[in-house]
């Protein structure tokens, strides 16, 4: 019976093995892209055909832009057994394209397809609506990508709800699950736009959201639909057919909700702007009034004094008039009284005259005098009474 040995002894083996093949150096490899990342600097990825899959690094960051997710590559370089986590990995030193994947090629042909059959024109995508209420999210309920949708959607407003529909994200069937999900939530009238949404991964992790199920159903729901599937790097073809693509899916978080605080905020300065806007509208109205106010002042002095004037003018000519006549009529009365003086009786007593009654009655004929009678006579200064004689 043999020694056990143990792990580190067993994977040293192995590398000693592959180091010294000869005919494993500095060979070329040829498959189908998946699984590209960039850590560090160093890049991971794996090939595959129809029957394999062989993972690969490359500490060469400059050769990214050849291994392209879903292309087909030949690969040069060495394999490299690594002691201690007991992994092979394909140590990659050169890249040459070797035309495009199956997968890639399927991708092609169906977006070709859809895009002549009109699927993808601007003219069939629904607006976005401004005010949102409910979201519904169909995505799997297991996955990181739901947690950071109710995250982001929370934090920025946690008035919005959010209707989970639990679908698979890859597999067998997923296409099929999220088409009718779709259909589900296009018809529920208690949301108000549909986030479809995944984490990043292979086109091979990412091919059920590149099926044509998912694809008119995308087209024929409808609700506003956005695409939130991947990173921002990756495109399938639901970003094509949906309403509006996000990037990623905690950036359809962010294009459905606005920030609360933001809002209010917004909100604030509108008031301070309409109050300082009606203040100087107040202001100006006060001022306007205040000279408008003025000038009818100034116009009201302007007319009383032009009107005092004009009276005290017709006063004068009134009192001058007045003045005048009353001259007139104390003339008048002096000619009156002149006449008056001269026929009185007193006036003319006192030239000598005096006056004869007998029995009350004025004696100024002779033929009037009766002889059997006394006379008086009357003085200025007094009366007699005497008897007459023939």
């Amino acid at each position: 019976m043999f020694e056990a040995i143990t792990v580190s002894k067993l994977n040293n083996y192995i590398k000693q093995i592959f180091d010294a093949e000869e005919l494993l150096h500095n060979i070329s490899v040829v498959g189908e892209v998946f699984g590209v990342s960039l850590s560090r600097n160093v890049i991971y990825f794996s090939l595959k055909d129809e029957n394999a899959t062989l993972s690969c690094v490359s500490f060469y960051p400059n050769l990214i832009s050849e291994i392209v997710e879903g292309s087909k590559i030949i690969v040069t370089g060495s394999p490299n057994y690594y002691v201690k986590g007991g992994k092979l990995n394909f140590n990659v030193v050169k890249v040459e394209r070797a035309g495009q994947g199956k997968l890639y090629e399927e991708f092609l042909k169906l977006k070709q397809r859809l895009q002549d059959e009109g699927l993808f024109d601007t003219a069939h995508k629904k607006p976005i609506p401004s005010q949102i209420k409910r979201i519904g999210v169909i995505t799997s309920k297991e996955g990181a990508v739901l947690q950071d949708i109710k995250n982001i959607t929370w934090r920025r407003n946690p008035s919005v709800d959010i209707v989970l529909y639990n679908t698979k994200v890859q597999g067998l069937q997923a296409e099929n699950e999220i088409a009718h999900a779709i259909d589900v939530m296009g018809h529920y009238d208690k949301v108000d736009v549909i986030v479809v949404a995944r984490g990043g991964g292979s086109l091979e992790d990412l091919w059920a959201y590149n099926t044509e199920i998912v694809a008119r159903a995308t087209y024929n729901c409808p609700k506003p639909i956005i695409s939130a599937v991947g990173h921002e790097t990756d495109y399938t073809i639901i970003d094509f057919v949906s309403d509006l693509r996000a990037p990623t899916p905690s950036a359809a978080a962010e294009l459905l909700t606005y920030n609360l605080s933001d809002k209010r905020a917004e909100m604030w300065g509108l008031f301070e702007d309409f109050y300082k806007t009606a203040n100087r509208f107040l202001q100006n109205k006060i001022n306007s009034s205040i000279t408008i106010n003025n000038k009818l002042l100034n116009t009201f002095e302007k007319l009383v004094l032009n009107e005092t004037n004009t009276l005290k003018h017709k006063k004068d000519i009134l009192l001058r008039g007045n003045e005048a006549f009353i001259n007139q009529k104390y003339y008048e009365i002096g000619l009156i009284e002149t006449t008056l003086n001269k026929v009185n009786p007193t006036e003319i007593m006192r030239q000598g005259y005096t006056k004869i009654e007998q029995q009350g009655k004025s004696i100024n004929k002779l033929e009037n005098l009766n002889l059997e009678e006394n006379l008086t006579i009357n003085f200025i200064d007094g009366h007699i009474d005497a008897k007459p004689i023939k």
